[in-house]
């Protein structure tokens, strides 16, 4: 056998089959040759166990055989210390992706305990956000340097970045627990979060009333046309302002009341169905915090004269008017807010910002934070803590009630009025009925 050198490699001629030129330098070490004239270095070892294998060290031309045969020399090393490389090759390249575990994590941790906007929410991060910048990496290569070049890459979205942060590492917890990967090997430990800006937005009592007066002018007439035209143009439009007005989507309208009567998200809304309401129970079935179906929800009477108002026109709450076996498109109601709140003068405001004025106005008015997470349905107190000042006048007006009370019982008087009312109310309220799936 001759010394593979590249006046020996170029002159080699390829058979009718795979053929070999073996290196009389290092044993193992060879050029293999297709049939089509491909020539490639490769290393022929036995294992430890006693198993014949042969790997690919490289192409020739993208590899002089020297530096080939030095690589072929450090895989025998590998080899003699009882390793496998070409096994360990293979198995690398068959190795699940990090994109692998995300589709597992998906389907089968968020969409089987998780409610289903949380679905929706972190499939799009997942496919839009990670999938693109890691989901072809091997779990077995992704490592916590990885992690910080993704971080660092959605630095100027902060929320954002710390999503993806988040959703990395539940995933990768549970590829621990699924023996995916060894314990303690989470790469997202240690890294460290982005500072978030809160939006605080909510409406005061003068915005309400705008608010309102709005909606109750879409309600009735529509709403002004924007008109931007100038000069000449201005005679094709038509006269009287009355004229000029444009109706607002019904179903829009009454979504918009229900956001800000119920402190519910949009999607809650749009979703529900005549068998989610029992207006003689006073509820609403909204879906769990935590998913697993939907819980019967005490609203308020303003709620509920919206809800009675409404024609029934099938299943959906609010029907699509074209279509009433579908409920109406997010888009619809988003379309109707951006035009009431323009006339209103709320320009800042999103349909959200509705939810946090619920849930500022129930901390204003005293309520702890236990309440008001089951107000707003918050899957934990930290989402709720945000609403609930120890500053607030009204929870020293509740300090006041209840030191009242304690200073009646330590005087041998009666309690307040309003206490005893309360608790009389507790006992004589209806008990709740179940809702019907669906």
């Amino acid at each position: 056998m001759p010394n593979l050198t590249k006046r020996v490699v170029d002159a080699a001629k390829p058979q009718e089959k795979l053929s070999f030129l073996w290196d009389d330098a290092l044993k193992g070490f060879g050029l293999q040759i297709t049939p089509a004239g491909v020539k490639s270095y490769v290393l022929a070892y036995r294992t430890e166990a006693g198993r014949t294998r042969r790997m690919v060290i490289g192409r020739h031309g993208e590899l002089a055989p020297d530096q080939a045969r030095k690589l072929a020399a450090a895989k025998l090393g590998e080899v003699r210390m009882g390793r496998d490389p070409a096994a360990e090759r293979q198995a690398l390249r068959a190795a699940e992706t990090v994109a692998d575990l995300l589709d597992k994590y998906l389907a089968e941790h968020v969409e089987v305990h998780n409610a289903a906007t949380t679905l929706v929410h972190a499939t799009r991060v997942v496919e839009k956000v990670l999938k693109p910048r890691v989901g072809k990496i091997k779990l077995t290569s992704f490592g916590r340097a990885d992690v910080v070049k993704l971080h660092r890459a959605l630095a100027d979205t902060p929320r954002q970045a710390n999503l993806a942060l988040a959703i990395l590492s539940k995933a990768f917890n549970l590829a621990e627990t699924w023996g995916i990967r060894p314990e303690n090997s989470n790469p997202t430990r240690l890294v460290k979060r982005y500072a978030e800006t809160q939006r605080e937005r909510f409406l005061n009592m003068n915005e309400l009333a705008r608010l309102g007066a709005a909606l109750d002018e879409a309600e009735a007439k529509g709403l002004p046309w924007k008109v931007k035209a100038e000069g000449a143009a201005l005679k094709h439009l038509a006269k009287g302002t009355d004229a000029r007005r444009a109706a607002v989507s019904a179903p829009g309208i009454a979504a918009i009341r229900l956001l800000l009567l119920t402190g519910a998200r949009l999607s809650e809304v749009l979703e529900l169905k005549w068998n989610h309401v029992d207006a003689e129970a006073g509820t609403v079935a909204f879906p769990a915090r935590k998913g697993g179906g939907r819980r019967a929800h005490p609203v308020g009477a303003g709620a509920l004269a919206v809800l009675a108002g409404l024609p029934r026109r099938g299943q959906w709450v609010l029907p699509r008017d074209a279509d009433p076996k579908r409920h109406v498109s997010k888009e619809v109601v988003e379309n109707a807010w951006q035009r009431i709140r323009a006339h209103a003068g709320l320009e800042d405001v999103r349909l959200h910002d509705l939810r946090h004025t619920v849930g500022t106005f129930a901390g204003q008015a005293g309520s702890n934070a236990f309440l008001i997470s089951h107000l707003l349905r918050h899957s934990n107190l930290t989402m709720t803590n945000r609403y609930v000042s120890p500053d607030a006048d009204p929870i020293r007006v509740l300090s006041d009630a209840v030191g009242a009370r304690i200073e009646a019982g330590l005087k041998g008087e009666k309690a307040p009025a309003e206490v005893i009312e309360l608790a009389a109310a507790k006992r004589n309220r209806r008990p709740r009925r179940e809702p019907e799936q669906g």
